[in-house]
């Protein structure tokens, strides 16, 4: 999962593209880049790290250019290597960068076929640099000495037809502007919006949220369709158009449940009310089978579940209490590389109010489980904090099967739920109880807020793969990239080439 933005203005957009990425930062604390252009060159700086990190003033001062797109990065199959932080570029044709949210899931292939094609290479494992190179083939094809609108469209019309999987795309072209689009299914999130100034004119920025459209003052206009190409010149003319036949919107339910920030608005839902919604439907079920349970207090594990929490207990009419303190500087576990750093980081995480766990009969709220390692040790910290009795409740269904359009989800053997029963999971996680939202519940949530949304991207919960590629190969594949073992193998000989990079760049 990553965050993407881009901006077309009329004054200097370093600043802006900055900001956007800060709040867009719980999407990914791997790396982060921004890219400029500015009288028909690109300015770059990207690198491992926080944006605050990774962007000094002297690197803001060189990101000159009223057109820019940024991007941070959270590696979906282990890979934290500098040389793969995005955005990328190549030199032909006219010139062109791409920042890419998402995973396609065809990238093998691809990476063949542009090699005896289009003799075009690609220096990385990442698939972004792969797509940046399909997009630039397609477009040299067109033999225009500047690209025209037209161009544009049938060079990402073209790219819809080779890709396949998920990705939300924006990207810079030299001579032409930003372009932004989306796949077929509109798996991985993509908003536009603008603002007019004082003088007349009008700006423009996409982004993965809405939220990043907000802070610096942008009016949502709407989500980016699927299949559809929105393109912005230098001079901020706009344009767009649906490339692509088949589209059928069907978004990532997961965004909604743990990845969007609560103040930001996908495919026309509130992340916030779709998350009331599932404190409520998840409320109900624990009253239908839990009906004579005695629960004291209902306690969130930050942050991502605190709204659905406070909803189960006001329904059911029991006491919400924050009782446990978050060390803010630590990042999202779920997203860390490697058991042995998610064990770490749990405790430091997270810190128990004994006070509200002594004598107690509990309720513990979280968004979802996945390995099981943070609730097990969440559970731990509730009984040594002297609670009664712990019971679990998951805002998602049992999940039992990777992802494979972005999300960095195990290997199936690595998820806790996977060819476990409920009350297997609840042993192994030292609960007293366990309960599990349903799908269908899960689904209405979201719809609720949106009732033209009819279908969702659920493969995580069900291992029904909405882009019908998928096959037990490419699985085994998956499985050998996101292993723990395998990301510690590649982190080991990465870290030498990050130093070398470290060393080159400083």
């Amino acid at each position: 999962m990553c965050g993407i933005a881009g901006i077309v203005g009329r004054t200097p957009v370093n600043q802006s593209l900055y900001d956007a990425l800060t709040v867009l930062q719980h999407r990914g604390q791997d790396a982060a880049g921004i890219l400029t252009l500015d009288n028909g060159n690109f300015r770059q700086r990207k690198a491992n790290g926080l944006v605050k990190d990774v962007f000094e003033t002297r690197h803001m001062h060189r990101l000159r250019g009223n057109i820019g797109i940024g991007h941070v990065r959270y590696p979906t199959a282990g890979s934290s290597s500098a040389a793969e932080a995005q955005p990328f570029y190549v030199n032909s044709p006219f010139g062109m960068a791409l920042a890419h949210n998402g995973n396609l899931t065809n990238a093998r292939e691809l990476r063949e076929k542009l090699a005896r094609v289009a003799r075009r290479h690609i220096n990385t494992s990442s698939d972004s640099e792969l797509l940046l190179n399909v997009f630039a083939y397609e477009l040299e094809k067109c033999g225009n000495s500047q690209p025209t609108p037209d161009d544009i469209f049938t060079a990402v019309t073209a790219v819809n037809s080779k890709i396949r999987g998920a990705y939300a795309v924006v990207s810079l072209i030299i001579g032409g502007g930003m372009v932004a689009f989306r796949d077929p299914n509109g798996i991985r999130p993509l908003v536009f919006g603008s603002r007019q100034l004082k003088d007349g004119t009008r700006e423009y920025m996409v982004a993965s949220e809405s939220v990043a459209l907000d802070i610096l003052g942008f009016t949502l206009e709407r989500d980016v369709e699927p299949g559809e190409a929105i393109y912005i010149t230098e001079d901020g003319t706009f344009h767009s158009r649906r490339c692509c036949e088949n589209v059928r919107l069907r978004p990532c339910i997961f965004e909604y449940v743990y990845f969007a920030r609560p103040d930001s608005f996908l495919n026309d839902v509130s992340v916030y009310a779709s998350r009331v919604n599932m404190g409520r439907l998840l409320g109900e079920k624990i009253k239908r089978q839990w009906p004579d349970l005695d629960i004291d207090v209902i306690i969130p594990i930050p942050e991502t579940s605190c709204d659905v929490a406070l909803e189960i207990a006001k329904y059911l009419g029991i006491q919400y209490r924050q009782g446990f303190v978050k060390n803010r500087y630590i990042g999202r576990t779920f997203i860390m590389p490697g058991q042995k750093q998610r064990k770490k980081s749990v405790r430091s995480k997270l810190n128990a109010i004994k006070s509200e766990f002594r004598g107690k009969k509990v309720l513990l709220v979280d968004d979802s489980i996945v390995r099981g390692t943070t609730s097990g040790q969440i559970i731990d910290l509730a009984r040594e904090a002297g609670a009664e009795k712990v019971y679990f409740a998951s805002a998602a269904p049992e999940i039992r099967y990777p992802n494979v359009y972005g999300i960095d989800m195990p290997t199936s053997n690595e998820l806790i739920a996977y060819g476990r029963t409920n009350d297997e999971i609840c042993h192994l996680i030292g609960a007293d109880g366990l309960i599990y939202q349903d799908l269908a519940d899960l689904e209405k949530a979201v719809r609720t807020e949106n009732p033209a949304l009819e279908e969702f991207e659920t493969s995580v919960f069900t291992g029904e793969y909405v882009t019908g590629d998928i096959d037990q190969a490419y699985l085994e594949y998956l499985d050998r990239q996101r292993s723990d073992d395998a990301k510690a193998v590649k982190a080991w000989n990465e870290g030498l080439t990050d130093l070398e990079l470290y060393n080159e760049d400083n």
